[in-house]
């Protein structure tokens, strides 16, 4: 292919990953809230032990009663990402939300790390926890968005 042609490909590509890479990152992030989300009050989450030790202490509630409240509140989430107009507000709950999905690293270390190598080498439930910074940067770039014409 000649350079000019390769050029012209690139140009297609990059175009149609921006017009529509930002509604399928919202899409993607609202499917992976409900999907997760409605485990938790279904009884089939595998991170429900995980959720339930890092609420234990938490006043009000009991600690099954949160997981259904945090597993309610991530379908929320779902739901509002969904939509352009209640993005603001997926956004929001998202930032209250992560507050408490990081706490398990600083609560829970003999849970998130492997013994004897905190802070460096997470167990599988520490990088399932860090691998929320991907979902931070995702709703990062989506409400980079707000302020542009769909």
């Amino acid at each position: 292919m000649a350079p000019h042609t390769l050029h012209h490909l690139d140009q297609k590509i990059s175009t149609l990953m921006h017009t529509w890479g930002p509604t399928a990152l919202r899409l993607s992030l609202g499917v992976i809230f409900i999907w997760f989300g409605i485990l938790k009050p279904l009884g089939l989450s595998p991170a429900e032990p995980l959720v339930l030790a890092t609420v234990d202490w938490l006043p009000l509630l009991t600690p099954p009663t949160w997981l259904h409240v945090i597993g309610w509140w991530e379908v929320t989430i779902g739901v509002t990402f969904l939509f352009r107009r209640t993005l603001r507000i997926a956004i929001a709950l998202l930032a209250l939300q992560m507050a408490g999905t990081l706490m398990p690293l600083a609560i829970l270390p003999a849970v998130t790390f492997q013994p004897d190598r905190y802070p460096y080498a997470p167990t599988i439930e520490g990088q399932y926890i860090i691998k929320n910074l991907l979902i931070i940067s995702a709703a990062l770039v989506v409400g980079g968005t707000l302020r542009k014409t769909p």
